[in-house]
């Protein structure tokens, strides 16, 4: 069964950088616009008053395919609050761009919540044309190794007092706690500022917060391939309404640690089969998660797989090209996780119960 969005391969992915000032957003977009590998960026960045500069930064890239007028940048306040003013407007000016972009970079202000950002992917006018392909909390493991969720709280304050759009005045450990909640990815920078006890401790204050499946990556100086933040293909307008924040007055949190592995899987024959396949490992062996790309008999295109819990969803997004026709399926699940059992059950074998 194939439960994919209509008309998915037509809309833009966007990724939402959510994270507070002096957290390394910036410097981590810059990093994938300068390694983007020939895909068409845009950014729509988010910052205001006299922290706006990001724009700027990131214009001085000088990336062929992120041009200067791909990156827009949104000044008259935070962007959870004036959606439909500035937000709606920058997206209709980027989709109008020729060459088409490929994908779209939200940076978000610091005092942003994701959470309604994502809603307005709802919203008639854009529905059809964008998708959010996931939502990345970028976080500062220095910050946090020393027990506060940013390195200055001081220009926090500032910045929320410049901002006169502001219409949600919460502690920022609320802010915080929401945009790991609403997160997909989870990005902790400055770790080479700190020791083993210190991202120990950076690590427990964000084992808390973290969705089941959530990862966190550590990162310096805003290295990563960019593969690791764009193409996740999580659609996470679909569940936004499951990300629960303190705005929904319901503060429950999940302590659970996780563990993932990568399955090879040779070539198959059908995906309504192989789908079956991955509902079964989730009834069976508790998989909450399975991403990754499958070749099929006699099909020229990759098949794209995103699965959370029994819910499968495939389609095909593009040719192979000289990489191997080897399928990889990430597979995410409690600490614990039955690697054999798994790969037992996408095999196509009988397991014990």
């Amino acid at each position: 069964m194939n439960s994919a969005v209509p008309n998915s391969l037509s809309r833009v992915p966007c990724t939402i950088v959510t994270g507070f000032l002096g957290s390394g957003k910036t410097t981590l977009i810059r990093h994938v616009l300068e390694n983007a590998k020939g895909k068409r960026l845009a950014v729509i960045v988010n910052e205001f008053g006299d922290v706006g500069i990001d724009g700027e930064i990131l214009r001085g890239c000088g990336i062929e395919t992120c041009p200067e007028e791909n990156i827009v940048e949104l000044a008259n306040g935070c962007i959870c609050c004036t959606v439909a003013d500035d937000f709606v407007p920058a997206l209709d000016a980027i989709l109008s761009r020729v060459p088409k972009v490929d994908h779209i970079l939200i940076e978000t202000s610091g005092l942003a919540l994701p959470k309604p950002l994502v809603q307005a992917f709802h919203w008639p006018a854009i529905k059809s044309r964008v998708t959010v392909d996931g939502v990345v909390a970028v976080v500062d493991g220095e910050a946090l190794a020393a027990g506060r969720v940013a390195h200055d709280h001081d220009a926090l304050a500032a910045q929320r007092a410049a901002d006169d759009s502001l219409d949600h005045d919460d502690p920022i450990e609320e802010v915080f706690d929401d945009q790991i909640a609403c997160a997909d990815l989870v990005i902790m920078t400055k770790t080479d500022l700190i020791d083993a006890a210190g991202l120990a401790t950076a690590q427990a204050a964000l084992a808390g917060e973290l969705p089941k499946g959530v990862r966190v990556v550590s990162i310096t100086e805003g290295r990563i391939d960019p593969a690791v933040l764009m193409g996740l293909g999580v659609g996470t307008e679909d569940d936004i309404e499951n990300r629960k924040t303190h705005h929904d007055d319901e503060l429950d949190h999940d302590h659970d640690d996780f563990d993932s592995f990568v399955v090879e899987v040779p070539e198959i024959a059908d995906p309504a089969t192989f789908a079956a396949r991955i509902a079964r490992a989730a009834d069976e062996a508790d998989v909450l998660r399975v991403k990754g790309f499958l070749p099929v008999a006699g099909k020229p295109m990759r098949l794209l797989v995103q699965a959370v819990g029994p819910r499968v969803a495939h389609h095909y997004d593009r040719a192979w090209g000289s990489e191997a026709r080897t399928g990889r399926l990430v597979a995410i699940g409690l600490k614990g996780l039955d690697r054999a059992k798994v790969e037992a059950i996408l095999a196509g074998e009988s397991v014990a119960a």
